[in-house]
């Protein structure tokens, strides 16, 4: 009986062993097109759910148009930064997507005696009256934006008979107190007029 050297037992090993199996790519396309349209229907969902909500907001008045003379009247205050969204007043993720107030966006707000201008490079601009001005406040959460306490403006205004909280961050968040404190002075002036 002859004995085999332990590498030639080493060598009779290796050369019994399989090769490693090669890739399935048919698989592997397939998951990979399976994962792409479920993302794809995903996001339509999501579509249609925006789409939807517009809809159910369909009833909203129509947005304030910029009065004439606004560029000419005296500016209490500027501001620019990112407009965040509006939502149902005090319901702070209820957000409203009608009249394209769902959309975030760069902005550039003035506040003058007569109102709000809200101005959205790439968006729809809107304008408040100074009349339906309600309020200002600082916050940290708007339409599932968290920011940290104070981080966000909030002004609250009348669209018809709906009340609207739009949150606003600054470029300069300590612009905000002297935000609060104008948007506040002048709806106490323009509720004394009023009376």
């Amino acid at each position: 009986m002859t004995t085999l050297s332990p590498n030639h037992q080493l060598y009779q090993l290796a050369a019994e062993q399989k090769s490693a199996e090669v890739t399935d790519w048919s698989a592997r396309i397939s998951w990979v097109l399976a994962l792409a349209v479920l993302v794809a229907f995903v996001y339509w969902l999501m579509r249609q759910g925006w789409k939807w909500r517009g809809s159910l907001q369909s009833g909203l008045s129509d947005l304030a148009a910029r009065p004439d003379g606004f560029a000419d009247g005296e500016k209490l205050l500027t501001l620019t930064g990112r407009y965040h969204a509006s939502t149902t007043a005090g319901q702070w993720l209820d957000r409203i997507v009608a009249h394209g107030l769902g959309t975030r966006s760069r902005v550039e707000l003035t506040l003058t005696e007569q109102g709000l201008d809200v101005a959205r490079p790439g968006a729809a601009d809107f304008f408040v009256p100074a009349a339906d001005l309600r309020a200002a406040r600082t916050d940290k959460a708007l339409a599932g934006k968290v920011l940290p306490e104070g981080g966000l403006l909030i002004i609250t205004w009348a669209l018809g008979d709906q009340l609207i909280d739009s949150g606003f961050r600054s470029d300069h968040s300590a612009e905000h107190p002297a935000w609060v404190e104008a948007v506040n002075h002048l709806t106490s002036s323009t509720e004394g007029t009023a009376r």
